[in-house]
């Protein structure tokens, strides 16, 4: 009797193994993608694009308003070299402290409707209050 050689085997389990690696590798990363843009190339951009976001921008004074009943806000959100370009923003969760009208702010989420954009995540950049001095 002849013992047969079990490389083949070995070979082709290697190979689903990989293959199955490489596709939880890749649809984990296509589903959990994230743009991070300014509000000017967030508007340069067609709606169906951004249904996943992450935008920096600045709050305008204009249009800044509670939203009803809940703790959300809805604002403008400008662009920080382009004061010219704004987007409609409404947040529905519990608003930052240092949130006001002139914040750096940071919202995930995406387009919905008419170039508004519906924020999952709202996070303001820190005031340089709280940076650290250089003393010499």
């Amino acid at each position: 009797m002849t013992k047969r050689s079990g490389k083949g085997l070995y070979a082709a389990a290697l190979l689903l193994f990989l293959g199955g690696a490489g596709y939880l590798v890749f649809s984990g990363i296509s589903e959990s993608s994230v743009y991070f843009l300014n509000v000017s190339e967030a508007l340069s951009l067609p709606g169906d694009k951004l249904h996943s976001a992450r935008l920096f921008g600045t709050v305008r004074q204009d249009g800044l308003t509670r939203l009803g009943n809940s703790a959300g806000v809805r604002f403008q959100l400008e662009d920080k070299d382009n004061a010219g370009k704004a987007l409609w923003v409404e947040y529905e969760g519990p608003v930052p402290d240092t949130f006001k009208a002139g914040a750096e702010v940071i919202v995930e989420g995406g387009i919905r409707g008419e170039k508004a954009f519906k924020a999952v995540t709202l996070m303001t950049k820190c005031p340089s209050k709280y940076q650290k001095e250089n003393r010499i």
